[in-house]
């Protein structure tokens, strides 16, 4: 069951330099991880995936075609065929397409050159229908239909995030500056479009669209604007009005900005447990903290049936979005920071087997925001939980 609370991440920009002196200081080995045995990762199975593609042209002197009724033969066709929908694919198995199965001709540079391509004279046009040298220009029409702006239901949880932007406009801890790009339209990235600031939620999964000639990526965005509605135009799509109608972008003077090269280590979150019981129920200040590479709602989806979240729903109070650092050492420091308070317990799993949650702990929320910034300072290492008076403190 997942959190009837929303919170959208906080983003964590933390250097990967800063993030090394932090893991260099530790004399105790506290960040130091067990060796894993290594996975087979989703590049090995592409190419052996790829390679059974190569070896039916090796035996047949063909490609595999994707529209035979032979079952075996259409199974690698259509491999192959998605695999040349997409140009990261190609890219990865280039090094092993010993036949040119990769290989796509390349595009006509021009009208001139398709027509003079065209050898079955399919585009001969003796009426002139193809002639639009008489028509008027075309307008410049935006995402208009897809992406028409609509009444944002949970306006509520982002309108604090527009009070605080005007606030550090006034403080001048934030700036506007001219749009700089496609790179910086990133979630929790905030622009100015024709006077009203909006504020990017969520950019959703890559969508591919083919074309005759290339296939194109493209990915749709939540944008949640200031007057309390929201969108869903392209990335693309916003990119373009930006740059076209002078908009701007909040640039904050103090911290570094996100990029779109910046790589999401994964979130930290704190969950708090909806447990009935009355040994979990009785117990205040609570907390889960936890590590997970993808969204967090999904990792809690079935709470209730897991030991690890105590058998019973969670609700999120606290989620932290993590880039350019090793998000699993900043979870581990966060629990030998609170070692003292780790709850112990022992769960029973739906199969009966004994079960040791170890990620909770009896701490203040408060205490673990402050246990965060911390270590986002890089002052973690001088400082020691105190559980009686529920306080960090300086380590004399």
């Amino acid at each position: 069951m997942t959190s009837n609370e929303d919170f959208a991440p906080v983003d964590i920009p933390y250097s990967a330099v800063d993030i090394q002196a932090l893991i260099d200081s530790d004399l105790d080995g506290l960040l130091d991880t067990p060796e894993k045995p290594k996975k087979v990762t989703s590049a090995d199975r592409l190419e052996r995936a790829f390679l059974e593609v190569v070896e039916f042209r090796r035996t047949h002197g063909r490609a595999p075609s994707s529209t035979t009724r032979e079952i075996a033969e259409r199974k690698l066709g259509a491999r192959l065929d998605g695999i040349l929908a997409n140009e990261d694919k190609i890219t990865a198995l280039k090094k092993l397409d010993e036949f040119g199965l990769l290989d796509v001709p390349e595009a006509p540079a021009s009208i001139d050159d398709l027509l003079e391509g065209d050898d079955f004279h399919l585009l001969d046009d003796d009426s002139g229908l193809l002639d639009v040298s008489d028509l008027p220009g075309r307008r410049q029409v935006y995402d208009t239909d897809a992406a028409r702006r609509r009444k944002a239901e949970d306006f509520g949880q982002f309108e604090p995030l527009f009070k605080q932007k005007h606030a550090e406009l006034r403080a001048s801890t934030s700036k506007l500056l001219p749009y700089p790009g496609m790179a910086h339209i990133v979630p929790g990235a905030f622009f100015v479009l024709n006077g009203v600031m909006l504020f990017i939620a969520e950019v959703g999964e890559t969508e591919y669209k083919k074309s005759t000639v290339r296939e194109n990526k493209r990915e749709r965005l939540r944008c949640i604007f200031e007057n309390g509605t929201e969108s869903s135009m392209y990335r693309q799509s916003l990119a373009i009005r930006l740059s076209d109608e002078d908009g701007q972008i909040l640039a904050q003077t103090e911290m570094p900005e996100i990029l779109t090269d910046d790589e999401v280590s994964g979130y930290i979150y704190v969950l708090r447990s909806l447990s009935d019981d009355p040994q979990i129920a009785g117990i205040n200040d609570l907390h889960k903290i936890g590590f997970s590479r993808g969204p967090v709602e999904k990792r809690i989806k079935n709470a209730e049936k897991s030991p690890t979240y105590l058998m019973a729903p969670v609700a999120v109070v606290a989620n932290y979005r993590a880039y350019n650092l090793r998000a699993s050492a900043l979870e581990n420091l966060l629990h030998r920071v609170f070692a003292e308070v780790r709850l112990c317990i022992t769960q029973i799993d739906r199969k009966g087997r004994d079960y040791d949650p170890s990620e909770w702990f009896v701490v203040p929320l408060n205490v673990i925001d402050q246990a965060i910034e911390l270590i986002i300072s890089g002052d973690i290492v001088g400082y020691v939980y105190d559980a009686r008076s529920q306080k960090l403190s300086r380590n004399s």
